[in-house]
């Protein structure tokens, strides 16, 4: 009934879960992996999570390095490491993660405190909150987006000691000083 680790040389911790046929299943909290075993991460000492595509996760989720999610979790999800969201994967419900790469399907706000990566097909509904974000041609994004931006940065009209006023008059635009 439980779900094989990802490797062979994988230590896992079981989480038994309800997959959608209302079954109990197993989720896999795995450690110690290789770098290739844990999608492709630079770092072997890191916790892994998965959420397989046929499992549904209601509640908290509160996970310590990466994650990647191709099922549903109706819920809130918080990460310290990287969130990874798969083409068939559905959150409703806010995410706090230090990186958030989705190709998935989400409704609610993000907050990441480092990056957002929306990938092609994503869907986002909701607002995102991150220093840093690209969203791929082919990726949706329905909310706003807050990249932490206080002021334009050097003003630029003080390092000419002019003012410019523009005005449209008439269709065209007239500079004053």
């Amino acid at each position: 009934m439980g779900r094989p680790p990802l490797t062979s040389s994988a230590q896992g911790t079981p989480f038994t879960m309800m997959n959608h046929a209302g079954e109990e299943d197993v989720m896999w909290a795995l450690g110690n992996s290789s770098p290739k075993a844990v999608a492709g991460t630079e770092h072997a000492q890191e916790h892994f999570t998965f959420l397989a595509q046929d499992m549904v996760f209601r509640g908290i989720l509160t996970v310590e390095g990466q994650v990647r999610v191709d099922g549903r979790v109706e819920g809130e999800i918080h990460s310290k490491g990287t969130l990874m969201i798969g083409d068939h994967a559905v959150i409703t419900g806010n995410i706090n993660a230090e990186t958030v790469i989705t190709s998935g399907k989400i409704r609610g706000d993000i907050l990441a405190s480092d990056t957002v990566k929306l990938l092609k097909p994503g869907i986002v509904i909701g607002d995102i909150r991150t220093p840093a974000m690209s969203i791929e041609a082919g990726a949706q994004l329905q909310g706003q987006s807050d990249m932490g931006a206080t002021s334009w940065g050097e003003d630029r009209n003080t390092s000419s000691g002019q003012t410019q006023n523009l005005t449209g008059h008439g269709g065209k635009l007239q500079a004053s000083g």
